[in-house]
Parts: C-alpha cells; structure tokens; sequence
C-alpha cells in the first residue's frame, strides 16, 4: 500500500523545522534558504505563517549583524500579519522589530516597542511573548549598568519561561542572568547561571546558544586570571565554531584567547589572533568587536614597548566606537570612550617622558610645556574635547628627539651647523612618525609646527603669520618660555621676568604678538603655573578624567 504523498502544507512545516534547526546550529545561510522555499510553497490566505516565517529570516539577518536586511523582512512580517488581522504575529513581529533598534543602541525606541508589544501579547494571552518582553527589558537594564533592575527583569522571565516548559528560551535568560551576576562580581551565582544554561541548550540541541554560553564562560575565567582553564574552554570553542562557520563566535573567541596569550607571555601568539578577531568582526560588520579588539591589541603593543603602534591601536579603537550609533545614555559605551581617552592619554605621557630620559636638562619639559599651552588654549576658548586632545599634541610635541643623538642632545657647547641641522630635523621626524596614527584631533601640525616664526624664518616649513597653524603658535609660545626658564647643558635658566623681557623683543617676528600678551596675562593671574604639580592634573582641571576606571570587555547577551 502506497503513503500518501506529502501535501503542500506539510512540506511547509518540514522547511521551517529545518529552518530552526539550521538557525538553533548557528547555519543561518541554510536557515535562510528553507524558510525562502516554504515562503514561496505558502498558499493563498496563509499570512500569519508568511508573517511568522519573515520574521525568522529577519532574526537570522540580525544575528549575523546584517541589520538592514533583517529590518526589510521585518517590516514584511509585519504587513503580513496586518492583512491577517493577526495581533500575535504582529506582537511577535514587534518585538524583534525593537530588538533591531537595540542593536543599533536606539534604546528609548526599543523600550517604547517592546512595551507596545507587551500590551498585544496580554490581549492576546502570549505568555511566551511576555517572556521575551522582560528578557530583552532586562538586556537594556543590564547594558545601562542597571544591575538590579535587570536581574529582576530576568527573574520574571525565568520563572515564564519554566512554566511554559520552554528550555532553550531558559538556557538564554541564564546566560544573562549570568552575565549580571558575574558584573557585580558575584562568581559562585555567575559560574552556576552559566552552567545551568549550558545544560539546558545542550539539551535542546541549541549549538549557538551553548557555544555562546561557553564564549561568556571565557570572559570570566580572565575576569578570575583563570587563564588555563579559559584557555581550554576557548580551544574547544573555536573547533565547533569552525565547523559551523559562526563569525559571531569565532570573532569573539579569538578577541578572548588573544587576552589569554597577552597575559601569559606569548606575544606573538597574542598579535596573531586578535588580527583574527579583528578582521572578523569587521567581516560581521560588528564595530564594538572591533573597537574592543583594538583596545585589546594597544594593550599588548604597549607591553611590547611598541608606542607607536599603541596609539594607533587606540586611535583605531576611539574612531571604531565613535561611528557606533548610540544615544548619550548609554553608559557602557561612553564610559569605554572616556576610559579610553584616559588610557591613550597616559601612553603618550609614558612615551613623552620616556624621550626625555635621553636629555638631562630637559626633564618635565613636555608636561611644563603642556600646561602653559593648554592654559593659553583655555583662554582661547578651546571646547573640552579640543583641549584634550591639543594636550595630547603638546606632550608629544617632541616625540621626534628620539632620532636625535644623545650626545647632540646633552652637548654642553655650541651645536656645530650639521648637528643643529640634525636637532631641527626633530619636529619633522615626529610628524612622519605619528603620520599613521589617526588622532580624533588633528595634532601633527603641533608637533611638526611648533618651530616655525611668525616672521616666517622658522622650519621646517618655513609657514609665516597666520598660515602657522593655531595649535602651533600657541605651542611655540609655551615651548621657548619653558625652554628660557629651564637649566640648559650650555647657560642656566632665566628668570621668568626676564624670559618674558626676550620674548616680547621678539613679538611679532619669532611670535603671535597677541598670543604672547594673553600668555602674560595668564602668567600674572597664576604664577605658581608650570611649577611642580601632580601628574595629570591639568587634565583633571579641563576634563575631570582623573576618576575613570577602565572596565573589561564584556560578555555577549542573548535577547
């Protein structure tokens, strides 16, 4: 006797189970292909399955971080479930419409969407949608540094999920409530979350989510310096991660065991795989990987005694987080740029003082310089973050003397002619040096103009008046007043009136004769300016940088 042969709706239904499977493995490129195929099998009148069906393929599209293409099949699904009047299907649909909006950090709207579809889901009695409300909730209480509040959001969610039977939909809220507990540095609470979730997605076969799990679990073996064990848990990651072709993981992973590496004295192990986990996530489209790898990567650079690399690493890592589209109040992303800034900031004094140690008499002179610069900078009106960054310029304003000779630079007689050549080949030495790091700001003319004359007589440009960039004029006004006041291997240093005597002599030919009498003015108002003061501390009187903690990078939530 002969089966009867499969009818159109039942091929329907094995192309999504399939679907799911592929997706639940992490194959979303074949998920993508099933569901396409029982799109075009659907039959006439069939919307709140078309509108079921768009939807997964969008959540494919945003878990690969394709956040456009997800986007159009979701406003797909929900004019599916419009023509149907199918107001679960449009609760569904809206709710990973907000979780689109989530990934882009536009969280005032995925709150005011997940609230819309939490009110569907009551007047339709979807608990399993009143469950996913409170777990993506709890996302955005969590990314806001709300830890309590966030906890409680997936406490709701658990207990919805356990009572509907759901395992998978559990084994991702315990890998957050994980994530929260291991924030607050709750370790027992957090190590036992993310076992508890490893177990439930082993058991509904969910190789994505477990693998994740396993990601996280990674994160906070280095958070406890567990570093053997991390070490193993990534080896066994990257192996099924391969296997499925997951970005997201590999990318992920690779950021991870580079940090294993760094902090156990294998650099150029380190190097190799965060360039895997950069190159990756860029792949994936994913610019916080990015930025975070970056970070990673300038910290390992800067182990190595490799400044310059450090500070493109760094800058790499600014301008990746600054193209992130994120509202002000998200706090975990500003709070990584603020650390940031602070992170680079102390490189460059590291690197300035570190030139300096190859002159005798010129110790301290960049962070003196820094100071009278920044002050006539201020005066001038420069904005917070202007200010910033022209300090930045101003102690690296000499970066270039690490070409020049020690014996030029402690020499106690006059310079011959081809040594002074060799000392005014300074400032275009560190203007070639720094020419790949990309700043925020642009410091090169400071550190390339700072010797250039009003009256146009000075290199190595030889730019004259108000063609001298204003970083540089200004520069150059603190960098000869430091220098007149300072002990030298061939006179002792002047006093400060008598300094100031010289340079007004000079007002108009080798200075802005304006940006002299400002500085002046500021010399009369603080005369304790450029004496002995802590290290940072103009910083902290323009930019109030001096309380920011960096934190680690953090593990990866499941909404």
């Amino acid at each position: 006797m002969e089966a009867d042969p499969p009818t159109p709706q039942s091929l329907v239904d094995n192309l999504v189970d399939a679907a799911s499977r592929a997706a639940a493995a992490g194959r979303r490129d074949v998920a993508r292909t099933h569901f396409e195929r029982a799109l075009h099998m659907l039959r006439p009148g069939s919307g709140s399955q078309a509108a079921m069906i768009l939807r997964r393929v969008a959540r494919t599209y945003l878990d690969d971080g394709n956040v456009e293409a997800g986007r159009e099949c979701l406003l797909a699904a929900l004019a599916a479930a419009e023509s149907c009047d199918d107001l679960t299907q449009r609760a569904h649909t809206i709710n990973v419409i907000a979780i689109s909006h989530w990934q882009l950090g536009e969280f005032e709207e995925a709150v005011r969407l997940y609230s819309e579809a939490a009110r569907l889901a009551r007047v339709a009695g979807d608990d399993w949608l009143l469950a996913m409300v409170e777990q993506n909730l709890g996302v955005i209480a969590n990314t806001r540094g709300e830890y309590n509040a966030a906890l409680g959001h997936y406490s709701v969610s658990l207990s919805r999920y356990r009572s509907l039977g759901m395992e998978n939909d559990c084994a991702r809220v315990q890998n957050n409530l994980g994530i929260t507990h291991a924030a607050c540095e709750r370790w027992p609470e957090a190590e036992r979350m993310y076992a508890d979730a490893y177990e439930s997605a082993a058991r509904c076969d969910d190789t994505w989510t477990r693998l994740m799990v396993e990601v996280n679990r990674v994160a906070l073996r280095i958070a406890r310096r567990d570093y053997r064990e991390a070490r193993v848990i990534c080896d066994r990651v990257l192996e099924e991660a391969s296997a499925i072709k997951d970005t997201r993981l590999l990318a992920e992973t690779y950021k991870h065991r580079g940090i294993i590496a760094r902090e156990t004295d294998a650099p150029a192990e380190a190097e190799k795989h965060f360039r895997e986990a950069f190159q990756r996530a860029m792949e994936r489209q994913d610019l916080l990987l990015a930025a975070e790898t970056a970070r990673e990567q300038a910290e390992l650079f800067l182990t190595l005694s490799r400044n310059r690399e450090t500070l493109q690493a760094l800058s790499l890592a600014h301008k990746l987080f600054g193209q992130i589209r994120i509202p002000h109040e998200l706090e975990d992303v500003s709070r990584r740029m603020r650390g940031l800034e602070r992170r680079f900031y102390d490189v460059v004094r590291q690197w300035a003082q570190s030139i300096e140690l190859k002159d005798m008499y010129t110790l301290g002179h960049c962070e003196r310089v820094a100071d009278f610069a920044c002050a006539i900078a201020h005066d001038h009106g420069f904005d917070d973050t202007k200010m910033f960054w022209f300090r930045v310029g101003a102690l690296l304003h000499d970066v270039g003397k690490i070409v020049v000779p020690v014996e030029i630079l402690n020499k106690p007689g006059a310079l011959l002619p081809e040594e002074r050549a060799i000392m005014e080949g300074h400032s275009l030495a560190g203007a070639e040096l720094l020419a790949n790091v990309e700043f925020p700001w642009d410091v090169l003319p400071m550190v390339r103009g700072h010797h250039e004359r009003w009256d146009g007589r000075g290199y190595p440009d030889r730019l004259a008046g108000e063609d001298i960039p204003l970083s540089a004029r200004i520069l150059c006004v603190a960098d000869v007043y430091d220098a007149l006041t300072s002990d030298r291997p061939y006179r002792a240093g002047f006093t400060r009136d008598r300094a100031l005597e010289i340079m007004k002599a000079d007002a108009g030919r080798a200075f802005d004769a304006d940006l002299l009498k400002h500085f002046i003015a500021i010399l009369d108002g603080n005369p304790g300016l450029g004496r002995s003061r802590p290290s940072g501390a103009v910083v902290a009187d323009f930019l109030s940088l001096d309380s920011i903690v960096e934190e680690p990078a953090p593990a990866r939530m499941m909404s």
